[in-house]
């Protein structure tokens, strides 16, 4: 039997920690240079924004999408986070204030591309923020440019990451070819590529309210004894302590 190029790609792109979740991959780029091309799905918008919650333990480390922000609906952790606040508003406690800007949800950008060089991997998926953000879409808005997700006609961009000198965390900085180029040289590899872009609404899970109720009552406890310990709203008839941020989960729940 012939050896199986590609999946012999695919078993270099799993170990150098491109991981799979949901049938595709997610990429990230490498310190360096490296060679893009975003690519359109069928509803014609590569650029999807989604809101995670982060900071919340290892056991959701990859964010957990935040219902309020992204379907309009309940979060536990947005009115745990509200609370917190509120608390701060009233103590001017720093721990307080550090825990709610944690739990804040942070918005993540997300594009469909092909890593040139690494087609055999077929369509990625690239997290970046919004500094990148802005400069896809400035570059896009472009008349010099046109469509750069164009099939037969579109731009390949140089993406280069790093940390520049003296800076505490990296940069992404994205400069269009000045060629255009297609997709690809065969009309039936682009139309495979294209055909393997994800369904963005099935990329990441969607946790049930009791769910994130849970995961935020385990992040709780590993709290406890680490932030300024306040009285419990007894009426003065308990001498019992708790933290400021149990105080405030405990209103929360029994509200």
């Amino acid at each position: 039997m012939a050896l199986d190029i590609n999946k012999i790609r695919q078993r270099l792109e799993e170990a150098k920690g491109n991981g799979k979740s949901n049938g595709t991959y997610f990429w990230r780029p490498s310190e360096g240079t490296q060679t893009i091309r975003i690519v359109a799905p069928e509803d014609g918008d590569p650029f999807k924004d989604y809101w995670f919650h982060y900071n919340l333990g290892d056991e959701v480390r990859g964010g957990l999408l935040c219902p309020q922000q992204n379907h309009g609906e309940d979060c536990p952790i947005c009115d745990f986070k509200d609370q917190l606040w509120k608390e701060f508003n009233e103590n001017q406690d720093p721990d307080t204030m550090k825990l709610a800007k944690d739990l804040t949800p942070r918005q993540r950008f997300f594009s469909p591309i092909v890593v040139r060089d690494e087609e055999g991997g077929g369509v990625r998926v690239w997290g970046y923020g919004k500094e990148a953000y802005t400069s896809l879409l400035n570059l896009v808005l472009n008349p010099e440019y046109g469509d750069i997700t164009d099939v037969s006609d579109g731009t390949d961009l140089t993406l280069s990451y790093g940390k520049p000198p003296g800076a505490n965390y990296p940069k992404t900085t994205l400069t269009p070819r000045r060629r255009t180029s297609p997709l690809s040289d065969d009309s039936a590899k682009s139309r495979e590529l294209l055909e393997s872009i994800p369904e963005f609404d099935k990329l990441f899970v969607k946790k049930s309210q009791d769910e994130i109720h849970q995961i935020l009552e385990g992040f709780i406890q590993t709290l406890d004894g680490n932030v300024t310990e306040v009285d419990l709203p007894s009426g003065g008839a308990s001498t019992e302590k708790e933290t400021d941020v149990n105080a405030v989960f405990n209103e929360l729940m029994n509200s």
